[in-house]
């Protein structure tokens, strides 16, 4: 695995959500900025020239209408489900009804991997769902969600879960230039 120094340790130290949590005094986590693991087949370049900052995937996170969730069934099939949500304080948050696949899925196993709907544009963002309560959801989700979709969820309703999923990798890439685009975050 080959990993490079970022071109610019401050965009990427200091992005919004990192900002935020260290001026309220939380450890911020570091990022490890590299390639992806893909067979040489591909192309993907060796050096560091041209991988995407984190502020591009970030960018990408935060505008996305819709997110692909991909959880796992308890027979070990795929679930993949488009929800609304957003990127909050450096993670994806998105709710959906605790009883639906979805949230039987990330009750039983909350490995997911989230993309969104760009295949030019890629931003896919893999980690672990963890359940939040209606406290413990950011004070803007509300307001912001509102915003985004014009539409006002009922956080006091027990039938909905609210999800966290902080990135554990993040793989990048503009199809464009894929071979030195493609980027690899490791948190």
């Amino acid at each position: 695995m080959t990993t490079s120094p970022c071109s610019d340790v401050a965009e990427l130290a200091l992005t919004a959500g990192a900002r935020r949590l260290s001026e309220a005094g939380a450890t911020v986590p570091t990022m490890n900025v590299g390639r992806p693991d893909m067979i040489a087949g591909y192309g993907i370049a060796t050096d560091a020239a041209g991988q995407l900052p984190w502020a591009w995937a970030e960018e990408r996170l935060t505008a996305a209408r819709n997110y692909w969730i991909c959880t796992t069934r308890a027979d070990g099939r795929p679930h993949a489900m488009p929800v609304w949500g957003l990127w909050s304080d450096g993670a994806v948050m998105f709710s959906t009804d605790s009883q639906s696949y979805k949230g039987r899925n990330l009750a039983a196993r909350p490995d997911i991997v989230v993309h969104l709907e760009s295949g030019d544009e890629v931003v896919v963002v893999e980690g672990r769902a963890e359940w939040v309560t209606q406290a413990g959801l950011p004070d803007s989700f509300v307001g912001d969600y509102a915003e985004k979709y014009g539409h006002t969820l009922d956080v006091t309703d027990p039938a909905f879960g609210f999800y966290r999923v902080a990135p554990v990798r993040v793989l990048a890439w503009r199809e464009t230039d894929f071979p030195t685009s493609a980027t690899r975050f490791i948190f």
